[in-house]
């Protein structure tokens, strides 16, 4: 929140494609201080991942939105590139990056640092592509703004614009909901210290994001299918499957013998949880598209990581009390979040529809305008 915000934000000023070489070479910093039993070695090396996140989740777009309405691309092949990018990257290529990372760290016996080491090789690799493939652009590269202007720039645009701010409320209670849905469902699945089989759980929900990323590009490829529109019904659904645990424990009491395998009430979750994950595999490529819609280019990447701010801090707040209240309230909690979103969503359909009919209607008076004022000319 502190740190990655500052260096996210210089990528607008600066280059993405550096910020995206200095996401590689912070991130790799980060993977070699695993190597350290020492706490502040390891402290320094969260606050490297920390701000590598941010640039991660802000440069390596605003690159690519950018360089693609610069070489003349079609907008709508934005979409399809956003629902690759979710279904390989965070679908396939995680499910191949966790069985790498417990072959090298189980099976061969090189550790739990080894998969750190084996990231770090990968990051190198990716660091070259870019740097010798990637051409640079920028957002506002004028000379004489600074980091603080740039924040000005990029908090009077979120005010200015409705529906700016209402991308980035959005966002941050979607994302909010799904970091803390990572904390909770191991304890939910396992709540008297069941066995579960964690690998092939997390598998599972991999598999259920890429159904969901593919649902997505499907979606997006209909031309009277609106973003805005279906992702009302996403938000709905993902706030159903959350509360989910919160109707369990009313029928259930989850008292019981400790240990043993997951349970039936178990098995239910695990379903509910799997339809939470596709509605977050439809939820990436859609967010990412409508940034591209809404968010001005000058300010892209700072915009992106001012949308993280309430984010983290909504992260923080829970884990730091985590332990206050019981886990049902807190899956209750991420429900009515994604409840909200919701509604916010639908207020950014109605915003964005007057908006485009008064776009329509300036369109035609300056043709009327036109018509009115030829036979003069002539």
């Amino acid at each position: 929140m502190l740190f990655g915000t500052i260096v996210g934000s210089l990528a607008d000023k600066y280059g993405r494609k550096r910020a995206s070489i200095t996401y590689c070479i912070t991130y790799i910093l980060s993977c070699l201080t695993k190597h350290s039993p020492q706490y502040r070695i390891l402290m320094v090396g969260r606050v490297l991942g920390g701000i590598a996140t941010s640039l991660l989740f802000s440069a390596f777009e605003s690159w690519l939105v950018a360089e693609h309405f610069k070489r003349g691309f079609e907008a709508h092949w934005l979409s399809l590139t956003f629902s690759k990018a979710i279904f390989l990257g965070n679908g396939l290529v995680a499910i191949v990056a966790g069985l790498l990372a417990n072959t090298l760290a189980g099976t061969l016996g090189l550790g739990p640092v080894s998969p750190f080491d084996a990231a770090a090789c990968f990051l190198a690799i990716g660091m070259a592509i870019i740097m010798f493939t990637w051409p640079e652009n920028y957002g506002d590269p004028s000379e004489g703004k600074t980091l603080v202007s740039q924040f000005q720039t990029a908090a009077s645009a979120i005010a200015s614009d409705e529906k700016i701010a209402l991308l980035g409320a959005i966002q941050s209670l979607f994302e909010g909901s799904m970091y803390t849905f990572v904390f909770l469902w191991t304890p939910a699945l396992s709540p008297n210290e069941q066995k579960i089989p964690h690998g092939f759980i997390f598998a599972t929900f991999m598999l259920a994001s890429m159904l969901g990323s593919s649902l997505a590009s499907r979606l997006m490829a209909r031309i009277n299918v609106r973003v805005e529109g279906y992702m009302q019904i996403v938000f709905l659904v993902s706030a159903g499957s959350l509360l989910l645990p919160v109707l369990i424990n009313f029928i259930n009491d989850s008292s019981g013998e400790r240990g043993g395998s997951i349970t039936a009430s178990g098995q239910l979750l695990l379903l509910g949880f799997c339809i939470f994950e596709a509605c977050v595999g439809v939820f990436w490529p859609s967010i990412m598209k409508m940034r591209s819609q809404y968010i001005p280019e000058e300010s892209r990447s700072t915009i992106m990581n001012f949308f993280r701010i309430p984010l983290n801090v909504f992260v923080c707040v829970v884990l730091y009390n985590v332990n206050a209240f019981p886990i049902t309230a807190m899956f209750g909690m991420c429900s009515l979040f994604l409840f909200l979103a919701a509604i916010l969503q639908r207020r950014l359909l109605v915003v964005a529809d007057k908006h485009k009919s008064r776009a329509v209607e300036n369109w035609a008076s300056d043709k009327l305008q036109d018509v009115e004022t030829e036979p003069l000319n002539i």
